[in-house]
């Protein structure tokens, strides 16, 4: 099974400057809860952004980039080698971004999970539509913003939509 994590406001807005738009210590618990223990993917920018591989997990970075290189993670030249040093590891495999990555996985995945941030912030960076006609919602649950979480959000699920 192979997972996209993505935060992102109401217009799919998900990244400014290499960063994320907010902080909700909650969406980051569920984030590591999901993907403790398995391999996640992710872009460069993305690693160059969290700035240390996360512990727990095997950090796959896709680049193009030939001469780059860092400690404790592996480095592949396209998803499609990301996702088979994944799947050696561990059937769950978590796709965590970027724009681009998250572009490129859209059709190939099987499950999207969502934090919908309500929220309307200046971005350069955005998730892809999600078609309803390919996803379907089978999980939401919503949290009010608090004293720790600046935005109201929900956690939802979609998995794609077996054609028959």
């Amino acid at each position: 099974m192979t997972t996209i994590v993505v935060a992102m406001g109401k217009k799919n807005e998900i990244g400014f400057e290499n960063q994320l738009l907010w902080h909700l210590p909650k969406d980051l618990k569920h984030f590591k809860d999901l993907t403790s223990g398995h391999p996640i993917i992710m872009g460069r920018k993305t690693y160059e952004s969290i700035g240390k591989p996360l512990p727990n997990r095997t950090n796959i970075v896709v680049s193009r980039q030939k001469d780059w290189f860092e400690e404790g993670i592996l480095i592949v030249g396209s998803i499609k080698e990301a996702v088979k040093f994944a799947k050696k590891i561990d059937e769950e495999v978590f796709i965590i971004g970027g724009g681009n990555i998250y572009a490129q996985t859209m059709d190939v995945v099987d499950r999207l999970e969502v934090t919908l941030v309500k929220a309307d912030l200046e971005a350069d960076t955005y998730f892809p539509k999600i078609d309803p006609k390919v996803w379907r919602k089978v999980d939401e649950v919503c949290h009010e913003k608090d004293e720790k979480n600046q935005y109201d959000f929900c956690f939802q699920t979609y998995e794609r939509i077996k054609s028959e």
